[in-house]
């Protein structure tokens, strides 16, 4: 998987196991579990890059529902709540997806 040459399997494994149950997913608890709050800009551009699945610049709603299959196959998808309240708290311009700097500007917030 792309983003174990980014993250450690170790890391990747303690943010999945955050956020096994349906409803309890929180990016901020996410983000530190898997080590992208340590993460330099280019490596959280490196992160969008493979979260943005159709390469159109931006992580819209049906990629943020797979968010956490990005990290592993077997993860679970997020629930609807989950997802536009990842959703809400990227988005700063209104247009209902994320663009590389707002998803850099959630490890910040």
């Amino acid at each position: 998987m792309a983003l174990s040459g980014i993250l450690t399997e170790a890391e990747i494994a303690a943010g999945l196991q955050s956020c096994q149950a349906a409803h309890s997913f929180d990016y901020k608890t996410f983000f530190v579990q898997v080590g992208l709050n340590s993460n330099s800009k280019d490596q959280f551009t490196k992160v969008f890059g493979i979260l943005d699945q159709d390469r159109s610049g931006f992580i819209e709603e049906d990629e943020l529902k797979l968010f956490l299959q990005n990290f592993s196959a077997s993860a679970r998808a997020l629930t609807d709540a989950e997802t536009k309240a990842f959703l809400a708290a990227g988005h700063s311009d209104g247009d209902s997806k994320i663009g590389v700097d707002e998803f850099q500007a959630l490890d910040k917030s």
